[in-house]
């Protein structure tokens, strides 16, 4: 629902999306929590096309269209740089799922940009997402902005509507304890630790919304400053902790 919201989170997606614009990046890769497969893939076509891959909610939501171009270029730089695993190309499987337009909503609004997306290889550890991430690291250099679409704390089943509820004191502790690693960077704390305490069980029952941080922290820089862009817990179990690296 944040994609049709007017709340602080898009707000300050708003906000950021126009500080981006001052050095415009040429595309956009997003690896978003949406689009799971069996190895990994990048979408190739001209014209993705929006996808709502969700029911239940208001027809508002699905009317919404994000029509980004494609960019078959930049997915084979992704490609070439890439070494291992071997990335596969999706011409017409996929497109834009709402874990990139619900972002890319309020970032970008106009759609401009070429956006395409990495599919999230779901049953692979934690090093292989990290591995991918480091190698799309020389993407930046390019005028690529490469954005994770997921969340730290992600629990469906412990969802209160209210989205002022209060928080889960599981939830509080997990979004804290990956939020004080990430500011030491200890990364290899975030790898190995992560979804093994009771907090991290809870806060991501599945995987899936998590492994986005990965390609995040592969791809940064140790040199790169690391901003919380945003904090908030919504409807008691879903963060919506934002951070950015590298933006001055």
């Amino acid at each position: 629902m944040n994609a049709i919201a007017d709340n602080a989170y898009t707000r300050t997606l708003t906000s950021l999306g126009k500080s981006l614009l001052v050095e415009r990046p040429k595309a956009i890769l997003v690896i978003s929590a949406h689009w799971m497969t069996r190895g990994t893939f990048v979408t190739h076509m001209r014209k993705p096309r929006t996808i709502h891959d969700f029911g239940g909610f208001p027809r508002e939501l699905f009317e919404v269209q994000y029509p980004a171009p494609g960019s078959p270029e930049t997915a084979d730089l992704v490609r070439s740089l890439v070494r291992e695993p071997e990335v596969g190309i999706d011409d017409q499987e996929w497109g834009l799922d709402h874990g990139t337009w619900s972002v890319l909503k309020h970032l970008i609004p106009n759609a401009d940009i070429p956006v395409l997306q990495m599919s999230i290889s779901l049953f692979d550890p934690p090093e292989y997402h990290l591995k991918i991430g480091e190698q799309l690291r020389d993407l930046r250099s390019k005028g690529v902005l490469i954005i994770g679409s997921g969340n730290l704390v992600h629990n469906l089943r412990k969802i209160d509507w209210d989205e002022n509820a209060q928080p889960y004191d599981w939830a509080l502790e997990f979004d804290q304890w990956i939020a004080d690693r990430l500011e030491a960077r200890d990364i290899k704390s975030i790898v190995r630790d992560s979804l093994t305490s009771p907090a991290g069980k809870l806060s991501s029952p599945t995987p899936d919304h998590f492994l986005p941080l990965y390609y995040i922290l592969g791809a940064a820089d140790a040199k790169d400053e690391l901003k919380t862009e945003f904090e908030q817990m919504q409807n008691a179990s879903i963060s919506m902790r934002s951070l950015s690296f590298g933006r001055s």
